[in-house]
């Protein structure tokens, strides 16, 4: 006799999982078991029930013997499909339960499952059983026995296409029959299925039935319980085949620019954690009103070039918001040193420090809801310079002008970057690397993202930092200028003077020295990458050898 082939469904409680096992029972090559280790579990946790003596004097209870006998044992059908709840995987049960047969991992939002708790079984996070379902998952996972994991949501949004690919995944043939079922009590539901919300309302199904319109309003007594299990729901989910939202998004996952940037670690308020949970609340000022400022920080060969001088700018910035309960200046490094260790990146990589007013008690504008102290972010990644200061740039002119600092000082380092953010749109629509952005007079103040220079006849003149951001490259490069021996000039500098210029170049953090050799269509001098700037970019390479703050950790780890 062919030996049977046992499906195993593990599920949490609430969930559509008598559904599915309805579902399975509709084919012709599948029968049924319900929760066949609940006597188990209850026998080995001495958990009360309302049915709990009478399942024990019907029920087997010995989970050596149900494994064997009852989940692995004869059948006359190709397929068992066992409904698991994962808090009955309980301890001393044989090793071969979990390695043979397929596994499917049916998951709900905690949030949807606590607002329908009732009476039988009062809710627990043992109850719940999410962090049983991750224990599950990774145990699988390391036996080299990936469960498929399906979300309820995706199932009640379009039953059919979910079970067609998980008939797929389980490598049996999908059937039509899957999708309805007779209203009623089955023959093979557990003796349990006379208590509770959860068997009425599927005896009342004769399929998948849609998610509501609107949720019912969540218990708020049971809120900490709902913190204690959401984390566990989102490390499934984030292996589900199609992820579930009220908002969809029609796009793929997209490439990183640099893949190694796909397993990071950032620095969060007063934590290192993962890239997935690298976020603030929805109550930061960061979010309420772009209410933060920051700095671009490159590290090279084990140190931190200009790092005194970006927390300076940083700290200025900060008091000129009126920023209160701001962290130490020594508290910033050890969180940037902590995070570049944990991350091993001592080189070609690029921080971006941020500092928020922080989390207020209540949404609005107002500062003195910001009673929690400010938030530290620092966002480290693996990033070569963003432009390509090999060949050169093209720019073009934006229509947006600068920020006066009659409007808001742009010497503030702040998050507020609309006026950037226009002006690059305008740059990207023109397929340009950046755009140039003038000041109310109709002077070049600087690009969207850079400082600018130029050079004619040999003088280097770079736009007086009234409506840009005082840069700190752009610093560095001046007293380059000066001690490779160029006259250096800043003045009021007119558009037709950068589209004449015999060289022109950006300088930023995240770009460093980059050559411009088109501006708005005209070539800049013969369109191809001038001697001074070539000069400069070697003086700064040698600068950025030679200098910096050094991260403590590296040269024992190197």
């Amino acid at each position: 006799m062919e030996e049977i082939e046992v499906i195993h469904s593990w599920s949490v409680p609430r969930s559509l999982s008598t559904c599915l096992m309805y579902s399975f029972a509709q084919r012709d090559d599948v029968e049924v078991l319900d929760e066949p280790l609940c006597a188990t579990f209850l026998r080995f946790t001495g958990f009360d029930r309302p049915y709990r003596e009478e399942l024990l004097s019907k029920m087997e209870s010995d989970g050596n013997k149900i494994v064997k006998e009852v989940i692995f044992g004869p059948g006359g059908k190709k397929y068992r499909f066992c409904k698991h709840m994962a808090k009955h995987r309980v301890p001393g049960l044989p090793d071969r339960f979990m390695k043979k047969g397929k596994h499917i991992i049916l998951i709900r939002n905690p949030l949807d499952i606590l607002s329908e708790f009732d009476e039988v079984a009062p809710p627990s996070f043992k109850e719940l059983g999410f962090a049983d379902l991750v224990t599950i998952y990774s145990e699988l996972s390391e036996l080299g026995k990936d469960p498929i994991i399906v979300d309820e949501a995706d199932l009640q949004q379009d039953p059919e296409a979910i079970l067609r690919s998980l008939c797929e995944d389980l490598g049996i043939p999908f059937q039509a029959t899957m999708l309805r079922w007779e209203a009623g009590p089955k023959t093979f539901d557990g003796v349990w299925a006379q208590w509770g919300y959860a068997y009425e309302s599927a005896h009342k199904s004769t399929g998948f039935p849609p998610a509501r319109e609107y949720p019912a309003p969540f218990p708020f007594s049971l809120y900490e319980l709902l913190e204690q299990n959401l984390p566990f729901y989102k490390i499934l989910r984030c292996h589900v085949r199609k992820t579930s939202s009220l908002l969809k998004t029609p796009f793929p996952e997209p490439d990183l620019p640099v893949p190694a940037n796909k397993n990071l670690l950032a620095w969060v308020g007063d934590e290192i954690v993962t890239r997935n949970d690298a976020k603030v609340s929805v109550f930061d000022s960061i979010v309420q009103g772009g209410d933060g400022v920051w700095e671009g920080l490159r590290v090279y060969n084990g140190k931190i070039f200009k790092l005194e001088e970006h927390l300076d700018r940083l700290f200025d910035s900060a008091k000129a918001l009126a920023f209160i309960n701001v962290p130490t200046r020594e508290e910033i490094k050890q969180a940037i040193f902590r995070t570049l260790t944990r991350n091993g990146m001592f080189d070609n990589a690029h921080i971006r420090l941020t500092l928020t007013r922080g989390k207020k008690v209540t949404s609005g504008m107002s500062p003195e809801f910001n009673l929690y102290g400010c938030t530290l972010i620092v966002l480290p990644e693996w990033k070569p310079p963003v432009y390509d200061n090999t060949h050169g740039i093209t720019l073009v002119t934006a229509t947006t002008r600068r920020n006066s600092p009659n409007n808001l000082d742009s010497k503030i380092h702040h998050n507020n970057l609309l006026n950037n953010i226009l002006a690059k749109v305008e740059g990207n629509n023109a397929n340009a690397a950046d755009a140039i952005m003038l000041d109310k007079d109709g002077y070049v103040s600087e690009t969207n993202a850079t400082n600018i220079f130029l050079v004619k006849k040999g003088r280097v003149l770079t736009p007086h930092a009234d409506y840009c951001l005082p840069g700190i490259t752009r610093a560095t490069v001046m007293d380059l200028v000066v001690r490779e021996k160029f006259i250096l000039e800043e003045r009021r500098i007119s558009l037709s003077e950068f589209h004449t210029a015999d060289e022109v170049w950006t300088t930023g953090t995240m770009g460093e020295l980059s050559p411009v050799v088109k501006i708005d269509g005209r070539l800049v001098g013969d369109g191809k990458v001038g001697p001074v700037t070539r000069r400069l970019q070697q003086a700064y390479k040698n600068l950025t050898e030679e200098s910096g703050v050094p991260i403590p950790t590296y040269k024992s780890i190197n």
